[in-house]
């Protein structure tokens, strides 16, 4: 039955049905095939999602939205660019550090890279930037967003694995996220010294104070969600409410920039990408309890384990498994395929399950740019009107720099476990 739940599964994708889909549609068949309780499916894709973490993301959807819609985005750009001013490479170390902070608001790489992307791009472009480059870079720097607290992919990686607690991957995934931008930023300051991009365009750099009193409010929603869950004011779900209503208040309070219609539109778009993700986490249950129920992941874990292999050898295994599957696979499908499998092994092994999960989740967000799925990447291609074959090429640099940060992080675990112990977390 394991090659007939496995081979449904690859049939189904390889005939183009979404992922959600197939995942529900091969489980069904074994647990019907199998004897396993027909009725267990619609019981496993209501347990799958009637879990009160969940709650939280819909919640840091649309407080993404609403600060993107508000224009807490182009407050971003401008501080940022005070900073870092109208030299050599300036936009495009803008760009990932605007990138990295939304991050810490939205908690969604495609979120992440649509709003910075909407800005970013046309003013690169004025720049010099070529539209592939400005493309790739951008889709690279949101994919900070699921490492950068509140992550979405963490909330979930936490219900998967109650071991590691929401604060704990919070913490945990803090320096990770910051360590990816950094390896992201220097990458691409050398290719713009490389190949001549970014040249100051003559514009005046924004008045620094000017621009932090705009950005001031922008600012704090990282410092107020992450604050406020570490005094024990508001839970991790509880947040990411606050977020969402702090953000309305800045947008019709504050900047004055939300209409009637524009919090319509807002709460419909929400609506929408937290259902795709939702019915994705229902129905993959459906394929986890499948899995679990015939032992299929055990089965495979004992092998791997008995296989000789060394610690370090597995583990890289793990590694490139997963930046395979990130390739073709979305953050939320590959949790619920692989963790079974993976969580047995770490556990042998006693790996700590937040620093696994950091690793985990940084594979995947370089699967986020990553070709051919390449979910920011989609989106940003079409925000700079490009093919995606052309961002191949510099796709392949900021690979390469966030390779360099997963492998530190794998050989050196302090990197991602220092804050959460410092924290008491762990």
């Amino acid at each position: 039955m394991d090659w007939v739940l496995f081979g449904m599964f690859l049939a189904l994708m390889l005939a183009g049905v979404p992922l959600g889909i197939a995942l529900g549609l091969a489980g069904t068949a074994v647990i019907a095939t199998a004897n396993l309780g027909i009725m267990s499916v619609p019981t496993n894709v209501y347990t799958g999602i009637a879990k009160y973490p969940l709650l939280a993301i819909p919640m840091f959807v649309l407080a993404g939205l609403v600060f993107e819609r508000a224009g807490v985005a182009r407050s971003m750009v401008q501080f940022a660019a005070s900073m870092v001013g109208r030299k050599h490479g300036g936009l495009a170390i803008t760009a990932v550090l605007v990138g990295m902070v939304l991050g810490g608001i939205s908690g969604s790489g495609p979120a992440d890279a649509a709003a910075v992307g909407t800005i970013m791009i046309p003013a690169m472009v004025k720049d010099g930037y070529p539209r592939a480059f400005a493309a790739s870079l951008i889709a690279a720097g949101g994919s900070t967003a699921i490492l950068i607290p509140p992550s979405i992919a963490l909330i979930i990686y936490s219900l998967l694995v109650p071991q590691a607690t929401v604060h704990a991957l919070f913490a945990g995934g803090l320096v990770p996220g910051i360590l990816a931008g950094v390896t992201l930023i220097v990458i691409a300051v050398w290719l713009c010294k490389r190949h001549g991009f970014g040249l100051a365009s003559g514009e005046a750099r924004p008045p620094f104070w000017r621009s932090l009193r705009a950005a001031l409010w922008g600012l704090a929603a990282p410092v107020i969600i992450l604050g406020g869950m570490r005094s024990g004011l508001f839970t991790p779900t509880e947040a990411a409410v606050v977020a969402a209503f702090y953000g309305f208040a800045v947008g019709v309070l504050v900047y004055r920039s939300l209409s009637l219609e524009d919090i319509y539109e807002v709460l419909v778009e929400a609506a929408e990408i937290s259902a795709v993700i939702l019915l994705i986490v229902a129905l993959a249950s459906v394929f986890a309890y499948a899995s679990s129920t015939l032992g299929t992941f055990d089965r495979m874990a004992r092998f791997l384990v008995g296989s000789g292999s060394s610690e370090t050898m597995i583990l890289l295994g793990i590694t490139v498994l997963l930046l395979i599957a990130g390739m073709f696979l979305d953050a939320i499908s590959i949790y619920f395929i692989f963790l079974p499998l993976l969580v047995p092994i770490a556990v042998h092994y006693q790996w700590d399950l937040v620093w696994f999960g950091i690793i985990i989740t940084m594979n995947l967000a370089i699967g986020q740019f990553t070709p051919p799925m390449a979910v920011n990447l989609l989106v940003t291609s079409r925000i700079a009107d490009v093919p995606i074959e052309s961002t191949v090429p510099w796709v392949a640099w900021f690979v390469a720099a966030m390779l360099t940060g997963l492998l530190a992080i794998t050989f050196i675990p302090e990197i991602a476990l220092y804050l959460p112990r410092a924290l008491g977390y762990l």
